[in-house]
């Protein structure tokens, strides 16, 4: 069988249901949006919430994807950096619980956590602090950690770190991993978009964005989006939320059918698309149905606050992965 490994922002998430939109102009937070904080700023959102009343999860995009890959039975492993606190130690004891094997790196700095406000319209809104998350760089990065993998996905949120990503990515191909990155935000695209260019023609086999992120990558729309960034990879896939998602490779595209489900939370969508795709790849499954497996994994996971799902949720993922895979 082959293993995944990841390498991301530890972020624990800490998510609150609210009931109108109020709170969030009281709090001076744009709906929606995701905006970098203060750990003390993350203690005033909390303080207007009930102690208990948070639901909390391992987060950070990558590691979203590799714990989702985890449920659905493949091995795998995290690269990330916490701190020696409540927060970390949930991450990495969270992580173990999900089947994930974490490398992680130690600082004092507290561990980083996300603190998601979620509307009754299911849109959710993110104050991050990185803490020690941010933290992660070249220097912990160690040829040994690849060795047994098959794939390495890391996330765009860590881009800011050219020397990071550049050394972490020669190791995976150095080791003869299958390497692919979620361009994570337009906002992180449009600031490194030269770098982006770089490390995909270089390093890079698949590509994972969203219709917004694939604009300000390309210039383009979804249909041509894809087909360009194809030419600089082996994969590329554009997710295009309530409208499915987009396959091409070389000359062969795919159009993806979504799910139909009540969203009650976006939070992960398209990071466990990729968890579905990549459990595909793994498998040696067709494109097509890599492909609909990370929209099915995608769907169920909007349908609950979080990315936490049951394993009853699981159970019947698997039942319809395995009715998929036998077409």
């Amino acid at each position: 069988m082959k293993k995944v490994l990841g390498m991301g922002n530890a972020l624990t998430d800490i998510l609150f249901r609210i009931e109108n939109d109020d709170i969030l102009s009281k709090l001076n937070l744009v709906k929606g949006g995701m905006q970098l904080i203060e750990n003390t700023q993350s203690e005033v959102i909390k303080s207007h919430f009930t102690p208990g009343s948070a639901t909390m999860a391992t987060g950070g995009s990558a590691s979203n994807t590799i714990n989702g890959i985890s449920k659905l039975g493949i091995e795998s492993g995290f690269i990330g950096k916490i701190s020696d606190d409540e927060i970390g130690r949930f991450f990495a004891l969270n992580s173990l619980e999900n089947g994930v094997t974490p490398y992680m790196q130690k600082s004092k700095t507290p561990s980083g956590h996300c603190t998601i406000l979620v509307s009754p319209d299911s849109e959710r809104t993110l104050c991050t602090f990185l803490g020690a998350a941010s933290e992660l760089n070249a220097g912990d990065i160690n040829q040994h950690f690849f060795e047994g993998y098959h794939f390495f996905h890391i996330e765009g949120y860590l881009v800011q770190d050219h020397d990071l990503i550049r050394t972490a990515l020669k190791m995976a191909k150095d080791a003869g991993l299958i390497t692919s990155i979620d361009l994570a935000s337009f906002n992180v695209v449009n600031e490194n978009l030269e770098f982006l260019h770089e490390i995909i023609e270089k390093y890079v086999d698949i590509i994972f964005a969203n219709e917004e992120e694939a604009m300000a990558f390309t210039g383009k729309k979804p249909a041509e989006a894809v087909r360009d960034m194809a030419q600089m990879c082996r994969i590329a896939v554009v997710k295009i939320g309530k409208d499915g998602s987009l396959i091409q490779s070389g000359t062969d595209f795919y159009d993806i059918e979504p799910h139909q489900v009540k969203s009650v939370d976006t939070t992960g969508a398209g990071d466990f698309y990729a968890a579905g795709f990549l459990f595909g790849l793994a498998n040696s499954y067709p494109l097509e149905v890599c492909g609909k497996i990370g929209s099915l994994v995608s769907s169920r996971v909007v349908e609950v606050v979080g990315t936490k799902m049951a394993k009853e949720t699981w159970d019947e993922i698997a039942e319809n992965v395995r009715l998929l895979t036998q077409n």
